[in-house]
Order: C-alpha cells, then structure tokens, then sequence
C-alpha cells in the first residue's frame, strides 16, 4: 500500500488555511469582546443617567417638600383642612408629581389633595411610611415606580406633623430608554464599519496568500520536485541520472548545481565509504553491521535445509586494566594482536564459511556453519575452536618492552538448538559469555536454558533487594580488630548483612554485586556509613577503654565516584556525633586504581576531614605497591587469599613480608584480614603487622553482641 505523502504545496496551502483560521479566530474574539464592551458601555450609560436623574428629582422634591412644608404651618396647626387642602392640590397639579400626604405626628393622613379625602385619619401603611414617619428632617426615599420626598411641619420645637410627595419615574425611565436607544444606534454603526474593515483585512490577506503559494510553487516547489526526483536516482545508486540545469543565480540554482557536483562525489567514493561501513577501523574487521546482515542472510539459507550455525562470543578478560594503566594507545595494540591471533585461530579451525567480526571494545563474534547435515560436527568444531583460543589468547603480549597477560571469555550458542532468529541467538550468546566470566574467566561456556534462569534469579534477586533496607531485613554486623604486639580490641569492621525472609541468610558476595551493579548501592552505603557512625559513638559514651575504638566502613567503586562522598561522610560525623579520627574509610584496591586522579582527590579531602582511609583487598590489584607513592592512604588490608597460605607456601610468606616492610617504610599501617589460625596470628605479629582481624580472633556479630565485648 502506497504510504500517503503530503507535499509541499499542500503544507503551505495547509499553512495559509491555518493561518487564515487563526485570523479569523482572532477577529471573532475581538468581536465578541467588542459586542461585550458595547453592551457593558450601554450598561453604564444608563446607569448614570439613571443615577443622575434620580439625583435631580430627589433635589426637586426636596426643595417642593421644603416649601410645602413651610406653607402648610399655619393651616395644619389651625386644622384648616379647605386651605390645607388648596395647597395640596395646587402642589399635585405640578407636572410628575404622583401623589401629596398631609399626615399627623402619629403618621396618620390628614388630607390627600382630593375632594372628599377618602383616607382621611387612616394611618400610613406603605413600604416607605415607616422611615417617613421616624425621619427628623428632609428625607428621600425611592422604589423602582416612584421617588418620595418627605418633610416634617414644625411649629418652633414642636413637630404638628409632616408632608409627602410622590414623584413619578414612569417619565424618567421613558427619557433613560430614549437616550439608550440613540448609544446603541450609534455603537451599531461603528460596529458595522469596523465589521466591512475586518471582512477586507481578510479578503486581502487570502488573495496575499493565493499568491505567495503560486509564486513559491513556481520559483521553489517545481524545482524541488526535480531535485527529489534527481535525489532519488542517486538513492538507488544511478548515479549517471539528468540532473536538472539551472542557470539561476540564487540558493535554487546553488542548491541543483551542488546536486550535480554532490552526484559525481558520491559516484567516486560509494566503494570507499561501504567498505568504511562494513570494515573496523583498528582491527579490519567485519564490524558489527556487517556481521548482523550477513547472519540474517545465513538464516535465511539455512531455515528448514537442517544445517547447523554457532555463534562463539568472545570478550577480552580485564581489558580496562591495560587502558587503565598503560593508556589507550596500548589497548587498541592489543586488540590488534588479539585479533591477529583470533583470524589465524579461525582460518585455521573454522572453515570455508567461517566469519570473524569485531563488535566494538574488546568483543570479537565468530560464526561457523556446518558442511554435512544433521549431526553435531558445529558443536565439535566450535568446541575445539573455542579450547585454541582459550589457550592461544593466554599467552602473554608484549607491548611497550612489557609482557602482559590476559585471557578471553567465550559465550558459545547454536542455531536452530538455542534459537532461530539473529536477535535471540546474540541474546544467548552474550548470556554464556557472561556465565563464562562468572565462573573464572579465561575458559567457554555453551548456552544452556539454565543460564537465562541465572539472569532471572539476578534480576528478582534486584527486585527484592529493592527496599530491603525499609523492610528491616538489611542489617549490620561488626568483626572486631586486634593490635597484634598487645592483643587488644582496638575497632571493629562494619559488613552488611541481608536476611532473606524466605532464603534466610543471604551472602554478601552475591547480593553486594547486585547493588553495585543496580546503583542500589548508592542509597544503601550511606545508611550503613550513619549506623555504623551511630554505634561507634554510643561504644564511645557508654564504655570506657584507654583509647577509642574505630570503626572501619566499606565504600564501593560507585560511591568512589561520586563527588559527594566526602559531603556525606562529614554530614554522618556531624549528625551522629562521631570523632572523625574513629572512622576509617575502606576501599578496593582495583576500585582505586580505576580512576588514580579522581580517587586521589576524594581521598585528600577524606582524609582533610580527619577520617582514615584503608586501601582492602591489597595485592589482588594489577598495579601493585607504586600505586601507594600517589594515592593518600593511611592503611593497607592484605588480601585473605596471601594470609591463607602464609603458614605453608613461602612465596604468600615473602609476599606478605614485603608488603608490611614496605607500607611501614612509606608511614601506612598494615591489617591482616582472614586470620583463623593461630600460627597465622603469631608469624604476622613476628614479621610486624599491626593489625588483624579474622575467624580466630572474632566472628562478625551485631551490635548488642560486640558491645559484650567490651565489657
């Protein structure tokens, strides 16, 4: 089905329509607001015409009431009701004027202007008596119908009384609607101006539009439409296609005759630049792309003929090292003796049909295909290719006058056993690379179902790990540290411990790879660093000892590389109270070495705090004692594996040696960990160790149980 295309022309015609709709939105707005406007301008007129009117009459009726009031003085306090009644009416007939009430003191009517006084004596009941009858003075009063002006009639002191009159509105609304109606006469006017201008702005900006589109489609859209049509003649590699000619001296004809200089430059370096796509730089190589089309391809092929495919993955073991400490110019040497040695191995055992290809880094991919159907002659020649390179990849190589030994990993999977498609089968193998690395490096591995069980396990193993801390199922526990020149209890060393609630204990080895790997270890190591802190400073308050006990704290290569390590130790120190002299910070050797000049600087400012730093596991590194002459340490733990053969292999004894004699000329204290024999205890203390930690002198135990010890 044809995909369906929007050209140019339609995006700009898409363009004007919807700029012609945002206009015409805009003007509707600006309509509406005007139609509100004029309403809320008619509004307000009448209302103060309304409320000026009002404020005439009620004048008026002030000043009427006022002289009525005045007139009737006399007569009311006679009780002249014919002369009363004169003034009345004679104030009735005054154009507006509703109605006139004499009343008495007691708001009773005296007289109502008519003949024969039909109210006569009745007391006042309307809304507005109450107020007239209270009211000491001049007062106004109104409804929707009617203005009511009233004043009392005195005579010195004494109020006789009092008059009302009523002015009509019924005019005055009359006059008000008069006025509103000529506002909105002339308001309906300038609207429909304004409504002719708006109805031309967009007249002319379509006609504006009609011809910005023509005038792009003839000078733009026509030539471009060449120009895709040229472009995709290049795209399918017709290099020689017409390029359009332009003899136009603007962008256009830049654009058509860069096209034709860009339609040769192609032509001339298409060969170059597929082998560049296809080829690794460094090594020569098939690179990655290429390897994944050519295995496509050899699965299109061998699906349903019952030929074999394996897939050996093949990783470099501790690669890093060699750009760590001999610099990246070194490393790329040795992956190109690497992949010297892996193509010979290959050429040699692989096949007709075998492909070798570099992935990136220091993985290298090989493919073998059988020759005979069914049986397993794949399974046997990867097999024996995979035991040569093991062997041949072990042999030291020699870069920059220095031999250096590494080894390969090899992850083996096959086609059709393991999985059909390119996706899954460089899934799998990757998996039995990685289970090859976990059992020791430098050997093989085939894949085998059980081993995506092994990564399902890792990550459920995450999952659970995930909120451990909150559960309290996280805890830590304190292996005491001996001086060995007076046995005594001199700190102890902080371990994690993970009780499982349904696979009880947990190893450390197993589930403190799994932080580190997940970045849980980033929110764990800072919980652990402010417990142990916590329980230090209470062993300091509570017990009394000759000189304080330090507690020592694992800190992990990822904690190592963030900058905010020496922040968090401080803020724990500050918090809990703990002096900075009683912690001691530990970290790997392999850690350190990983990135010298970071490390250096953290531990500087570790150490400018006044915490110590402990370099674990030393000896087990690729760099050995140099690294001590740039790195700030203050002690060094020699690794268990030496301490286990002291008392019987007299290289782990000379090795040992060394390392105290040269840690103590360099001013860095030595801690043995991994002491469970006695002999071990006695030849370190004789050679000169300070300190030792071990099975023999205490097993790691909580908090409450390591208190006991003090005591």
């Amino acid at each position: 089905m044809k995909r369906f295309r929007i050209g140019l022309q339609m995006q700009l015609l898409a363009l004007m329509g919807l700029a012609l709709l945002l206009f015409t939105t805009m003007m509707i707005l600006l309509w509406q607001r005007q139609t509100l406007t004029q309403s809320e301008i008619t509004r307000i007129s009448r209302q103060a015409m309304h409320d000026q009117m009002i404020d005439a009459l009620r004048r008026r009726g002030e000043s009427t009431a006022t002289q009525l009031a005045d007139n009737l003085t006399n007569p009311l306090y006679y009780f002249d009701l014919d002369a009363i009644g004169a003034l009345a009416r004679d104030t009735l007939r005054q154009p507006g004027i509703s109605y006139v009430l004499v009343y008495d003191p007691q708001g009773r009517i005296v007289h109502d202007g008519s003949g024969d006084i039909p109210t006569y004596g009745r007391p006042m009941q309307d809304p507005l008596a109450y107020e007239v009858v209270r009211a000491r003075g001049l007062h106004a009063q109104w409804t929707d119908d009617v203005v009511d002006v009233s004043s009392p009639i005195e005579l010195g002191d004494q109020r006789i009384g009092g008059v009302r009159i009523g002015f009509s509105l019924a005019q005055m609304s009359a006059n008000e609607e008069r006025a509103s109606a000529g506002l909105r006469a002339s308001l309906a006017e300038l609207s429909s101006r304004h409504r002719a201008l708006v109805i031309a702005l967009m007249l002319s900006l379509l006609a504006l539009g009609i011809g910005v589109v023509w005038v792009i489609q003839r000078t733009l859209i026509v030539p471009v439409r060449r120009l895709a049509d040229a472009a995709r003649e290049i795209e399918a590699g017709r290099f020689g296609g017409s390029v359009p000619v332009s003899y136009r001296n603007d962008e256009v004809g830049d654009l058509v005759r860069a096209f034709e200089r860009m339609s040769q430059s192609v032509a001339r370096h298409d060969r170059d630049i597929r082998r560049m796509a296809y080829t690794d730089a460094l090594t020569g190589l098939s690179n990655r792309l290429a390897f994944r089309e050519s295995l496509d391809q050899r699965l299109l092929e061998l699906r349903g003929v019952g030929k074999q495919l394996a897939l050996l993955f093949a990783d470099i073991d501790d690669f890093k090292r060699v750009n760590d400490t001999l610099g990246h110019e070194a490393g790329d040497e040795v992956l190109v003796q690497f992949s010297t040695r892996i193509r010979a191995a290959v050429e040699r055992l692989g096949g007709e049909d075998a492909q070798l290809a570099r992935f990136g880094g220091d993985e290298f991919v090989i493919l073998l295909q059988s020759s005979v159907l069914p049986g397993d002659e794949v399974r046997n020649k990867a097999s024996r290719l995979a035991e040569n390179l093991v062997s041949e990849l072990s042999r030291p190589i020699v870069i920059h006058d220095r031999q250096v030994f590494l080894g390969t990993s090899i992850g083996i999977t096959l086609f059709p056993e393991d999985a059909s498609s390119a996706t899954m089968l460089m899934k799998n193998g990757d998996i039995a690379m990685y289970q090859a690395k976990v059992a020791g490096k430098n050997c093989y591995r085939f894949y085998s179902r059980a081993m995506d069980q092994a990564v399902e396990r890792r990550v459920r193993m995450e999952q659970e790990l995930r909120g451990a801390w909150e559960r309290g199922e996280l805890s830590v526990a304190y292996q005491p540290v001996y001086r060995l020149v007076d046995n005594r209890l001199v700190g102890a060393e902080a371990l994690l411990r993970w009780h499982h609630p349904e696979q009880g204990m947990v190893s450390p080895a197993v589930f403190i790879d799994v932080a580190e790997q997940s970045g849980l270890i980033e929110s764990i190591g800072p919980q652990v660093l402010r417990v142990a802190c916590r329980d230090a400073k209470r062993w300091h308050d509570e017990f009394t000892t000759q000189e304080p006990l330090f507690v020592s704290v694992n800190v992990s290569p990822r904690q190592l590389r963030s900058a905010e390590l020496p922040g968090l130790v401080e803020a724990c120190l500050k918090e809990t109270g703990l002096p900075a002299s009683q912690l001691h910070v530990e970290l790997t050797e392999t850690a350190v070495i990983g990135d010298e000049f970071h490390a250096s600087t953290l531990l500087s400012r570790l150490r400018s705090i006044g915490v110590k730093v402990w370099l674990d596991d030393f000896g087990t590194g690729f760099s050995g004692l140099s690294h001590l002459r740039r790195v700030p340490v203050d002690g060094v733990k020699i690794d268990r594996s030496f301490i286990a053969d002291v008392l019987r292999d007299p290289d782990d004894l000379a090795l040992t040696t060394a390392i105290i004699a040269m840690a103590h000329s360099l001013g860095i204290t030595v801690v043995a960990e991994g002491v469970e024999k006695e002999g071990q205890y006695a030849i370190l203390r004789e050679r000169g160790c300070d300190l030792a930690q071990g099975y023999w002198l205490g097993h790691p135990s909580s908090a409450q149980d390591f208190a006991r010890l003090l005591i």
